[in-house]
């Protein structure tokens, strides 16, 4: 390792930092540069994985020829393949002209590909083949086309753990790591985090006009040093430009400092469920099913009620208008008189059959019941508050504390 290139390195790069880490993954970028082979930076989002392809690119051969640096996450699904190989005139809608692609565009260069973990698995099928043969095929073009471009791939996510899921192509895996180079995340830097922090404040207060940068007091560089940056280099130059602007004194101290840290400087992931298997028994899942049954065994009783009560009303209709001369408004809407005639010559054995089964009932009350017992178990046997979460009202708890024989 050259230290002295590293250094020369750094300063026109506009690299700050001197972790063994990042001095690492630099030299291992300069010993690649004058090969083709591919190669796969690995890091968290945030780390400045964007850097190390531009250095490979221009100390390789092809530092006079183009470079393009893309992502894969912010390109639609739909438009991958024509972004990267190109499209004939009239191949989908829209394609109302050819477009030659970034694999034709950077014939003799470097393209970098960002989030190359995000490429749809038909997207990888013919990247690989392009890796491998240099050959492509335009979308909706049948002429087989030749390229010369260096792969510089980066991802910020777990590749392998993407192949066991079948997200990722294991053979493409193989061809993009021929040099992996791993970014260390800013929380494996030390105090390169401070010296970061420091550029970051002075170019805020130069680009902005500031009278004076900000600076940290001992107690804040020990804040500073502890917490974990989920959000890597990234996340550091935004909180120094917040503060830069938000806070009225220029030495930041600890307890300022806290206000813009997270106070859970651990979590750097979704809550998830705890995961103590054993005291886990899923009864939260069962009280919920069982009040979504009750719910439903008293909407189904509602609607026979509904139906019993249409049923009788019909009937007496039917019956005052067997007698002659005597002329009573309907007893339901005209618009729906139609409809009403066509339940009353539905066969009553058919509309029945909608109805729970007995067995099926039997097996509604007895999880109705399981649910009553354990409501009353949750508020020590307070029925209004039982009843409050049952969604019922203190009489319909009463009758079924009768009815289940609970008193």
């Amino acid at each position: 390792m050259d230290k002295n290139e590293i250094q020369q390195i750094k300063a026109r790069y506009n690299i700050i930092g001197n972790c063994d880490a990042l001095n690492r993954a630099i030299d291992v970028a300069l010993q690649v540069a004058p090969t083709d082979l591919s190669v796969l930076i690995i890091g968290e989002s945030g780390v400045g994985k964007e850097t190390l392809p531009r250095i490979i690119h221009d100390r390789s051969p092809r530092k006079h020829g183009k470079y393009f640096a893309i992502n894969c996450g912010s390109i639609p699904e739909g438009t991958i393949d024509s972004e990267l190989f190109g499209h004939e005139r009239g191949s989908f809608t829209g394609a109302i002209d050819e477009r030659e692609g970034y694999f034709g565009t950077v014939d003799g260069g470097t393209l970098f590909l960002d989030e190359v973990g995000e490429l749809p698995l038909a997207t990888q099928a013919r990247l690989l083949r392009v890796l491998e043969t240099g050959e492509y095929i335009r979308v909706g073009g049948q002429e087989i086309r030749k390229t010369n471009v260096r792969i510089v791939a980066a991802t910020n996510v777990n590749l392998q753990r993407a192949i066991s899921e079948r997200r990722f192509r294991e053979d493409l895996y193989y061809r993009l790591n021929t040099i992996p180079i791993q970014m260390p995340a800013l929380r494996e830097r030390g105090k390169d985090i401070l010296m970061l922090f420091a550029y970051f404040a002075r170019e805020t207060a130069q680009r902005y006009k500031l009278p004076e940068h900000i600076k940290l007091t001992p107690d804040a560089q020990e804040l500073m040093l502890k917490y974990k940056w989920p959000g890597n280099v990234r996340q550091l130059k935004n909180l120094t430009e917040q503060m830069s602007f938000i806070c009225r004194k220029r030495e930041i101290d600890a307890e300022i400092l806290s206000q813009f840290i997270p106070q859970d400087p651990e979590t750097t992931q979704l809550a998830t469920i705890g995961n103590d298997s054993k005291n886990h028994l899923y009864e939260n899942e069962r009280d919920v099913l069982f009040k979504l049954l009750y719910e439903l065994q008293k909407n189904m009783g509602d609607m026979r009620r509904e139906w019993t009560d249409l049923r009788q009303k019909l009937d007496e209709q039917g019956a005052i208008s067997s007698h002659g001369g005597v002329n009573l408004p309907s007893l339901i809407d005209p618009t729906e008189e139609k409809a009403v005639n066509n339940l009353r010559r539905t066969d009553i054995e058919e509309a029945e059959a909608e109805e729970i089964s007995d067995n099926e009932s039997l097996n509604l009350d007895d999880m109705t019941r399981q649910n009553l017992v354990k409501a009353l178990e949750r508020h020590g046997g307070n029925r209004k508050k039982a009843a409050q979460e049952l969604g019922i009202s203190d009489r319909t708890l009463y009758r079924r504390i009768k009815q289940y024989g609970l008193d």
